[in-house]
């Protein structure tokens, strides 16, 4: 009969289990540029932590200008920084056109253009709403032709089908000469339809709407006939023939639904369809996965102007980042330059809007000790962007400092229900709800602040 070696199995697991845990006291180790985290064979189970770092003396200096019109910020409030000089082209146009709203009934749009942050109207939705609420206005505003996230977009029902799609961030087939303002065209096949129908589940104000209008160009040589049906009811055709203007096609009345259908088309290019109210707030959300922002400047000036002559917009708000910040990068001076083109461009496109950078939120790592930490390049390009807003005379809004700095991005992770994805970077619509809510708080109490300062300047 063979011995029991039992005791030698315990002490063999022992000595593994010791070995292991020994290994975490290994200094960190470097590869490739990254820092690899430490062995925690506890990692599991140990209580994750967050770290405020010390200020990070790397950091550019603030800008020398001074934000003009706010004196003072509520405590605990992030308020918008108005940097605009002479020309007001910081938050004064928008605040101008919410003024203007009790004498001269009509719509007050924005322009909300981002990258993922943003996607299936994360934030936006809710911000569209609070000041649908407060000034009046319908309706989902403007939606792309095709979408990859019409199935997790729930401000409107979107369908479609036979288009060719082409967007700023495709490695191949785009041509930069035929993009709008969200950086993308389509391309109908016959017979191609787009549906949009209004929804009342996720948000108020958006089951119908008053107007609702598609947008294209129909180049030389071509032609289109067009057909749309409200409410899934009689059909109105149209043809359309060629122009060196942007053209749409409107239908107006108390619109649930409508479906856009290309009987024909020849060298027609589609950019997207809009569900409006006759008055109040019209917010378009103009998102693009992967874009930096800098591909707004590949826009032919042309383009833009012509959709300022069909939609001209009083705020132009501009939050990228995402794809911006480098782990390995602290400055990040090409991208303020870079930028400054795409403020220009839209500044001489659209001369009746203000510009609102906002900067880009937290987003979190682990370290090597498994503790959640902001990445140090996110405050870095934070204060790039405060600068780039005070160098071209704009208006910005800290969103990283408004989400609790440091580590806030976790914080939003563990909230219960969860605000943020495990990947430290992206909001859900929770999160969308409360961050909405935080630049809804600074419009207000920028717009209570312009209203004081035009009360003292006209000596009432």
């Amino acid at each position: 009969m063979g011995k029991n070696k039992l005791n030698h199995t315990v002490w063999l697991t022992l000595c593994v289990l010791s070995a292991l845990l020994l290994l975490h006291a290994l200094p960190g180790l470097q590869w490739g540029g990254h820092t690899l985290r430490r062995v925690d064979l506890l990692s599991d189970v140990r209580p994750v932590k967050t770290v405020v770092e010390e200020a990070d003396t790397l950091l550019p200096p603030p800008p020398k200008v001074k934000p003009a019109f706010v004196d003072t910020c509520r405590t605990g409030m992030t308020c918008i920084e108005d940097y605009s000089d002479s020309t007001l082209r910081g938050m004064v146009p928008f605040y101008r056109a919410l003024d203007e709203l009790a004498d001269r009934p009509g719509p007050v749009r924005i322009a909300y253009l981002g990258d993922s942050f943003i996607e299936a109207d994360i934030l936006t939705a809710d911000l569209r709403e609070m000041l649908q609420q407060r000034y009046g206005g319908r309706g989902v505003g403007f939606v792309p032709v095709t979408s990859a996230t019409n199935q997790f977009r729930p401000t409107v029902r979107h369908d479609f089908k036979g288009w060719e799609s082409h967007q700023a961030t495709d490695s191949l087939g785009f041509d930069r000469r035929l993009q709008g303002l969200s950086g993308q065209y389509f391309l109908p096949k016959q017979g191609a339809y787009v549906e949009l129908r209004g929804q009342k589940e996720y948000a108020s104000l958006l089951d119908t709407c008053r107007r609702a209008s598609i947008f294209f160009q129909v180049h030389a040589g071509g032609r289109l006939t067009l057909s749309a049906q409200v409410n899934r009811g009689a059909t109105l055709t149209r043809t359309f023939f060629p122009s060196d203007s942007l053209q749409q096609m409107a239908v107006e009345g108390r619109i649930g639904s409508v479906r856009w259908t290309v009987e024909q088309a020849d060298s027609t290019v589609f950019y997207g369809a809009v569900m409006d109210g006759a008055e109040g707030i019209v917010l378009d959300n103009f998102s693009l996965r992967a874009t930096t922002g800098l591909s707004l400047r590949r826009i032919p000036m042309e383009t833009l102007r012509q959709f300022n002559a069909l939609r001209p917009y009083d705020l132009i708000v501009l939050q990228y980042g995402l794809n911006v910040a480098n782990e390995q990068v602290r400055d990040y001076t090409y991208y303020a330059v870079g930028m400054k083109p795409v403020i220009d461009s839209l500044k001489l496109a659209f001369p009746d809007a203000g510009i609102l950078v906002v900067g880009v939120g937290d987003r979190d790592y682990k370290d090597e000790d498994g503790m959640l930490r902001t990445l140090p390049c996110i405050k870095s390009l934070v204060r790039y962007q405060q600068n780039m807003a005070a160098d071209n005379a704009v208006a910005f809004w800290n969103l990283y400092e408004a989400m609790g700095g440091e580590a806030s991005m976790a914080r939003l992770v563990e909230a219960k229900p969860a605000q943020a994805n495990l990947d430290y970077t992206h909001i859900n619509f929770h999160g969308g709800k409360y961050l909405a809510g935080l630049l809804y708080e600074a419009l207000i109490y920028g717009k209570l602040q312009y209203d004081r300062r035009r009360a003292y300047e006209d000596g009432l």
